[in-house]
C-alpha cells in the first residue's frame, strides 16, 4: 500500500492528534506521513471565534486539500467539524473518546475570588460559567494550549477554561484545578473525540475505518444530530453530551443566552442515537431555544 498523507493543522495539539491516528494505522502497518496545513481558524488570533462567524473555521482548507486529491485523510477535533459534510467526504472514523468535559485551570470555581477574570473562546462555556458564577468577568481568550496558559500564569486571566481531553493529550493534566461534571458545563457536542475524515468510499477510507470506536461513535452521532436539529454552529451555546449505557442513549442538552441570563435543558433516553439526538433538540426548540440562539447570532 502507499504512503497514506495525513493533513493535520500545524498547533502543538493538532499534530499530537495526527501523530495518534500515524501510530494507530502504523500498527496496522500503514505508512503515512503528515502535511501540515493553515486554516482560516488559524489566521484569525485577535478576533473571538464567535465573532468571526461561520462554519469550518478549523476545518474549511483541509477539506478542500482532501477534496483535491493532494492528502488522503485529515485528523480533526470532531467538536470543531460541522455536521454537514461536504460531498465527496465522508467520516471514515472515530476513534475511542478521551475526556468529553471542560476543565478550569488556576483555581477552582468555588476559590475564585468575586469579580475574579476568567478566559474562554467559547461562547458555550462562557454562557454556562455565568450561570454558575454571575460575579465572574468572562473574558475572550485565544491561541494555543500553551499560549493560553501562559497568559494565565502571567496574571492576565485568574483562571481559564479548557477541554481536559486537550490538555491530557499534551500531558499538561496537573494543570487542572477542576472538571466540570455535564451538569455545570455541557460539553460542546463531539468534545473530546477525533474524527478520520476521507474521500468517500476510497482506499484510506476503508483503511482508517478500522479505527472507529462504536460506542463513542453512536455517542457523538446522538450529540451533533442535536446539534444539526438546531441549526447551530460549534461557536453556538449548544452543549450535548451522550453517553451509552447498559445498552440505551442517554443524553442531556442545553441552549443558554450568551449572558446566562436564560436557557433551556432537556435530558432523554432512548435506543437510536439519530432519534434521541432529534426529539432532544425539538423539546429545546418548543422550550424558545430558537429564540436563544437569534440572539446569540445577533449579539455577534
Amino acid at each position: 500500500m502507499r504512503t497514506l498523507v495525513i493533513g493535520s493543522r500545524g498547533s502543538q495539539l493538532a499534530l499530537w492528534q495526527a501523530n495518534y491516528i500515524a501510530a494507530r494505522l502504523q500498527e496496522v502497518n500503514v505508512a503515512t506521513r503528515i502535511e501540515i496545513i493553515r486554516t482560516t481558524g488559524d489566521h484569525l488570533q485577535t478576533a473571538s471565534l464567535s465573532q468571526t462567524g461561520g462554519k469550518g473555521l478549523f476545518t474549511k482548507e483541509i477539506e478542500e486539500a482532501l477534496l483535491d486529491g493532494s492528502i488522503d485523510l485529515a485528523v480533526h477535533s470532531l467538536k470543531d467539524l460541522p455536521t454537514e459534510t461536504p460531498a465527496g467526504l465522508a467520516i471514515a472514523a472515530i476513534p475511542e473518546r478521551e475526556s468529553p468535559f471542560d476543565a478550569i485551570v488556576g483555581s477552582t470555581l468555588a476559590d475564585l475570588k468575586i469579580g475574579a477574570r476568567v478566559g474562554t473562546s467559547s461562547n458555550r462555556r462562557g454562557a454556562q460559567l455565568r450561570i454558575l458564577r454571575p460575579d465572574l468577568i468572562i473574558h475572550p481568550i485565544r491561541g494555543n494550549v500553551d499560549t493560553r496558559l501562559r497568559k494565565q500564569k502571567s496574571g492576565e486571566f485568574d483562571a481559564i477554561l479548557l477541554a481536559e481531553a486537550g490538555l491530557r493529550r499534551l500531558g499538561l493534566e496537573q494543570e487542572i484545578a477542576e472538571v466540570f461534571s455535564a451538569d455545570q458545563v455541557c460539553p460542546a457536542p463531539g468534545q473530546g473525540a477525533l474524527a478520520i475524515e476521507t474521500r468517500v468510499e476510497d482506499e484510506a477510507f476503508h483503511t482508517c475505518r478500522g479505527l472507529n470506536d462504536l460506542l463513542t461513535e453512536q455517542a457523538v452521532v446522538c450529540e451533533r444530530t442535536v446539534l444539526s436539529a438546531l441549526g447551530g454552529g460549534c461557536q453556538l451555546p449548544v452543549g450535548a453530551f451522550a453517553r451509552v449505557v447498559e445498552g440505551s442513549m442517554q443524553a442531556s442538552a442545553i441552549v443558554i443566552a450568551p449572558d446566562g441570563s436564560r436557557f433551556v435543558r432537556e435530558t432523554g433516553t432512548h435506543a437510536d442515537a439519530v432519534e434521541l439526538g432529534q426529539t432532544l433538540a425539538k423539546r429545546l426548540l418548543d422550550q424558545g431555544a430558537a429564540e436563544l440562539l437569534t440572539v446569540a447570532v445577533e449579539g455577534h
